[in-house]
């Protein structure tokens, strides 16, 4: 699949200028979005991404249209599982509902930045080593194994890591236990301080920095192509701060997608160090030879990853609803 540079810049601007649209449209002036106008723009998000998919389709093939919605279904869930971790740190620092939208699209801006950075150190990496698929692979099965010992658990996990994130910035910039308005940094007593939302801002942004070691090793493990691993990644991120309210209060409700995503992640594992057989150069393993290995297609990919998804949905809405009945 070949990209030019002026693409690869269309493409960037497109996106900064959906989110400058979000910024100004909606969270400039505070609010808490109501539920219809989370659910529409969250479809509007989707939408523009199945139709950025079908053009891939029409344009570079169905591989790489295959590719996309892979990749974009795996990048949503694992979104949707970021949520669970957003809602703790809101209740944590006691954001209130009005300003958690400017916390969330920042945060979301900065969490693409940062992710931009591993794409391209990600396809810098592999184009260099094809063994770096064996470090994906591996490190894609060892997270799946610690989703489901840290199921159950992931509060109180991230609680600590929330408290260590922002005592260390207490240490090194002067704060305010109280909010002022939306603003990050205020005037107190005549010196500048950071705010309580700029605290909450810090620690999604280096929380997101942690996924983004989950999700980029799984997207590569769908497409080689860095150009499709930078859109799902934005397509995925775009609508995440209205999906954050259209189904906050369903979250609890999703039991078993921990379960689903170590899942989906072990299956993404097993597939890279598949692929890094096949691509095989070390000399210790076939004596540097490739190895013939069963290729996983991207159709049986998208299929797993989407069955998998709807399983562990309907078996936590299932579950929730039997324990409210109880």
């Amino acid at each position: 699949m070949h990209v030019s540079t002026t693409v690869w810049v269309a493409s960037i601007l497109v996106v900064l200028g959906l989110f400058v649209f979000d910024f100004f449209s909606h969270v400039r002036k505070p609010h808490e979005p109501t539920f219809k106008e989370s659910a529409f723009w969250s479809a509007v998000y989707i939408g523009l991404a199945v139709v950025f998919g079908l053009g891939v389709m029409w344009i570079s093939g169905p591989r790489y249209g295959g590719e996309f919605f892979a990749g974009f279904v795996t990048e949503k869930a694992l979104s949707v599982d970021n949520l669970f971790v957003f809602v703790i740190i809101m209740a944590k620092f006691a954001v209130p509902r009005i300003y958690q939208q400017k916390v969330l699209l920042i945060g979301i801006v900065l969490a693409l930045v940062m992710r931009g950075a591993f794409i391209a150190v990600g396809a810098a990496a592999i184009s260099a080593w094809s063994w770096v698929f064996y470090l994906f692979g591996l490190f894609l099965l060892y997270t799946a194994v610690k989703l489901v010992r840290e199921s159950g658990h992931a509060e109180e996990a991230e609680e600590e890591r929330e408290s260590r994130v922002a005592a260390f910035v207490k240490k090194i910039l002067p704060t305010t236990d109280e909010y002022h308005g939306d603003r990050l940094i205020a005037r107190v007593d005549g010196r500048r301080v950071v705010t309580p939302l700029l605290l909450a801002l810090v620690v999604i942004g280096f929380t997101d920095v942690l996924f983004a070691l989950d999700s980029i090793p799984a997207i590569y493990g769908l497409t080689s192509e860095a150009y499709i691993v930078f859109m799902t990644n934005a397509f995925a991120l775009m609508g995440l701060r209205q999906l954050y309210f259209l189904i906050g209060g369903l979250l609890d409700r999703l039991v078993y997608l921990s379960y689903g995503l170590s899942i989906i992640l072990g299956f993404i594992g097993v597939k890279l160090v598949l692929h890094a057989l096949h691509e095989n150069t070390l000399p210790f393993i076939n004596g540097g030879h490739h190895v013939a290995v069963p290729d996983i297609s991207t159709g049986v990919s998208l299929t797993v990853i989407v069955v998998v998804l709807v399983v562990t949905t309907v078996l936590s809405l299932v579950k929730s609803r039997a324990a409210g009945s109880a």
